[in-house]
């Protein structure tokens, strides 16, 4: 996979998928812009895409949430490089909760930045990809197609967004632009701990999905990056779209008993 002279936006780029993500595709050659709300992280993940990369990424620091900065964001992308070929939306935020709990303004939050914000950014982003037939991956989770107890919001805004890559890559597949997204399961970063989880906690559930994942272990950022990539690359994913790509260890096959 070479992705010399390619443009490719990741949103929630300061940790996580996105920062593998943003190292992993700079590797190949790419022009990264890494967009999210954390100036000192994105500096961060900015400093070690550098030392593997043949590129310097550009990070523009963005709220996906305010239609201004994103805007802002897709305006510095022209203005400085005349073209965009691939958007990775992987900006999200998870909250527990279920119907009994979560409330409307946690429900309102959590599709505010995993799925309204894809629209406009989607959106905005859409001249420019198809000027060059460009591809969009949005990164998803097995929670857009499993149910999980105690997830109401945030399973609900990761169907939402399955169905808007489904239906994106239908409409935009006569007109040469590819929609396809990632749903992983369980992988290590910063997700589980964001949303309130303990650090010891958090390591007897990682333990615990030795057992939920039937390839037993859990998965890294690196393998959803490099899912990611060939998604995004027209030499391995050409004849690819409205596919949700699931980089779960087998988890969305398992069958509880």
């Amino acid at each position: 996979m070479d992705f010399t002279g390619k443009v490719v936006l990741i949103t929630g780029a300061s940790s996580g998928i996105g920062a593998s993500t943003a190292k992993y595709l700079t590797n190949l050659g790419a022009t990264c812009v890494l967009a999210a709300r954390n100036e000192a992280k994105l500096a961060e993940v900015r400093k070690e895409c550098v030392s593997v990369g043949r590129v310097e990424p550009l990070t523009v620091v963005t709220d996906v949430t305010k239609r201004e900065d994103l805007e802002r964001l897709v305006r510095v992308i022209i203005a400085k490089y005349g073209r965009l070929d691939v958007l990775v939306n992987n900006a999200g935020k998870g909250a527990a909760g279920s119907i009994e709990q979560a409330d409307l303004e946690q429900f309102d939050d959590i599709l505010d930045t995993n799925l309204r914000s894809v629209f406009a950014l989607t959106k905005l982003a859409l001249p420019h990809l198809l000027a060059v037939k460009g591809n969009i991956v949005n990164v998803s989770s097995v929670a857009g197609t499993n149910s999980f107890h105690n997830a109401l919001s945030y399973c609900v805004s990761k169907s939402a967004l399955d169905q808007f890559t489904r239906c994106t890559a239908l409409d935009l597949a006569e007109k040469g632009v590819r929609v396809n997204s990632v749903n992983p399961a369980v992988i290590v970063t910063n997700f589980h701990k964001a949303i309130g989880m303990e650090d010891e906690a958090y390591a007897a559930y990682l333990k615990h999905c030795e057992t939920t994942h039937p390839l037993g272990r859990v998965g890294t950022g690196d393998e959803v990056a490099a899912s990611i990539a060939f998604l995004a690359c027209d030499a391995t994913a050409s004849f690819i779209t409205g596919t949700l790509l699931r980089v779960d260890g087998g988890k969305h096959i398992l069958t509880p008993r």
